[in-house]
């Protein structure tokens, strides 16, 4: 039943949080504060329930470390999306024409920060940390990435080929960054580095959400396996590259940890839940 309370939890912040942002799309100051809001209350919530339904310290939201490790999350998926738009300059044509809206680059960093939180306490604290627990960090990383990708099917501009690089460079990344963590602060801090990145910094399409301009004017045109065509960068093929290069280097620093969980049979899925690190 916790999977089932904390799920309920997470998903009720989440629609209603979503829904108070979206509806602010033209009040950018509104939306950047209500965005932070539904990004706060999603942890929180988080937390409380974890708490309440596991009876123990919710330590993955602990706010000791929160902003170090939030930090490094964020340089991470700063980074990784500077190396993808430097990419796709080279090979393709990106070409910045000046500054485009100030006011949209803060709406947009809002509405990203709902998102991070939300989708990061949903699919990692939740989804991927439970069924973790009975299946061991392989299986739990490869069902919730076929997940999150999936999830993103919904959006306007979305294809089979845009699912797939959201299963890898970000599914399997952040799930990744999780194990070798344990703590949810590095997922959303770059969950939300490479969403401000490439929506307020550089103003480029977001998962094919028709996502307004940020604080460039950009133009960007080219072969959609280096560009992503419609759906935007997180379809191009140095996305996947990267974020593959990225998961990799979280598994090998969670295994050098200790922290992979190996596949757990018979009675040990009922000791799983004692037994893991937290």
């Amino acid at each position: 039943m916790r999977f089932v309370w904390q799920l309920l939890a997470v998903v009720l912040v989440t629609a209603i949080g979503g829904q108070a942002v979206g509806a602010m799309e033209d009040s950018p100051w509104l939306q950047l504060a209500l965005g932070l809001l539904t990004a706060a209350a999603a942890v929180l919530v988080y937390g409380w329930v974890v708490r309440r339904t596991e009876h123990r310290p919710s330590t993955e939201v602990a706010r000791e470390g929160a902003g170090a490790a939030f930090g490094r999350g964020l340089l991470i998926g700063v980074a990784m999306f500077g190396a993808v738009i430097t990419n796709i300059y080279f090979n393709a044509h990106y070409e910045i024409n000046g500054l485009g809206s100030l006011t949209g680059a803060v709406g947009l960093a809002g509405f990203m920060a709902a998102a991070a939180a939300t989708e990061e306490v949903m699919f990692r604290g939740v989804l991927f940390r439970i069924i973790e627990e009975r299946t061991g960090t392989w299986i739990a990383l490869t069902l919730t990435g076929v997940l999150f990708g999936a999830s993103h099917l919904l959006n306007p501009h979305a294809d089979l080929w845009g699912a797939v690089a959201i299963a890898i460079e970000a599914g399997g990344m952040l799930a990744a960054a999780y194990a070798a963590t344990r703590n949810l602060w590095v997922p959303i801090g770059l969950h939300f580095g490479w969403n401000f990145a490439a929506a307020s910094i550089f103003s480029t399409e977001v998962s094919g959400n028709d996502t307004p301009q940020g604080l460039l004017d950009t133009v960007t045109s080219g072969p959609a396996w280096v560009t992503g065509g419609d759906f935007g960068p997180e379809g191009s093929v140095y996305s996947v590259v990267f974020g593959a290069l990225i998961t990799a280097a979280f598994l090998w620093l969670a295994h050098r940890r200790g922290n992979l969980v190996p596949r757990r049979r018979g009675a040990d899925k009922a000791a799983a839940a004692t037994t893991l690190p937290r």
